[in-house]
């Protein structure tokens, strides 16, 4: 799930200033953790909540989004999700925004089978971006990182999500030029794919995905997500990022990373 975070972090400048290259400094002072953070973590922390008993998960995930979430109301929520969030009786919208994708790396590092990650991504994600395309952004990317966590190599991960999900008949080079801001699962998932299938490491999965342009921080936490559960994360990166993230952000991460992601790292 840091993955994730330092994603978002570092794709923050980049959302409306697209920068087409890999040769950018990660972090820098007018970066910030987007709604694509604060979201991550909520999702993490009612499954940390849930603590092995996902029965309850849906609830528990709406809970956990609007606690952590109503105190930034300026974090860069969509307008739909926006009126979802300050809602007492909040429903689905029948969404297939990037927004189920990028909050459900989480769901990797939890799920214990691959039916688990359905059951899992789909409870975190259908409580507002119900809608087919939404459920399986989510869902592709949660199977990713659990398939990274078992151990699949890069071409058996590619050859699950091609075979399941997405047709992925592009590189990055081929796209870079031409690639526009697009907020939809279906237009953001498969390139956050191809962005981590290129990759090299973690760092280069981030620069991989910055470098397309399009929705810049939601594309990176997509792919760091991702990125993280197959190489790990280097811990100055984690530390750096971490220094983004106030005390009610921080805590529940920390928590999270105790939990499930410190094995992994």
């Amino acid at each position: 799930m840091i993955g994730a975070v330092i994603g978002d972090i570092v794709g923050s400048r980049f959302e409306f200033l697209n920068y087409r290259a890999k040769d950018f400094r990660l972090f820098e002072r007018e970066c910030f953790p987007t709604d694509d953070s604060i979201m991550t973590i909520a999702v993490g922390k009612a499954l940390v909540e849930c603590d092995g008993n996902y029965s309850d998960l849906a609830a528990k995930t709406v809970e956990s989004m609007q606690e952590l979430g109503r105190p930034y109301p300026h974090c860069g929520y969509g307008g739909s999700f926006y009126y979802w969030m300050y809602s007492d009786h909040p429903q689905p919208y029948n969404s297939f925004g990037n927004g189920a994708a990028m909050r459900v790396s989480g769901v990797g590092f939890a799920a214990r089978s691959l039916e688990e990650v359905k059951a899992l991504s789909h409870a975190v994600t259908a409580v507002s971006h119900n809608h087919p395309e939404g459920l399986k952004g989510a869902e592709s990317v949660a199977m990713a990182i659990f398939l990274a966590r078992q151990g699949k190599t890069m071409r058996e991960i590619r050859r699950f999500v091609e075979q399941n999900y997405y047709a992925i008949d592009f590189t990055l080079d081929e796209i870079r030029d031409t690639y526009q801001f697009n907020e939809t699962c279906q237009n953001t998932v498969p390139q956050a794919f191809e962005a981590f299938f290129e990759a090299k490491d973690f760092e280069d999965a981030i620069r991989n995905a910055i470098s397309i342009g399009g929705d810049s921080d939601t594309l990176a936490a997509i792919t760091g997500g991702m990125a993280e559960a197959y190489f790990g994360v280097p811990q100055p990166l984690r530390e750096e990022a971490e220094k983004y993230l106030d005390n009610d952000t921080y805590r529940p991460l920390y928590v999270w990373l105790k939990k499930f992601e410190a094995k992994f790292g």
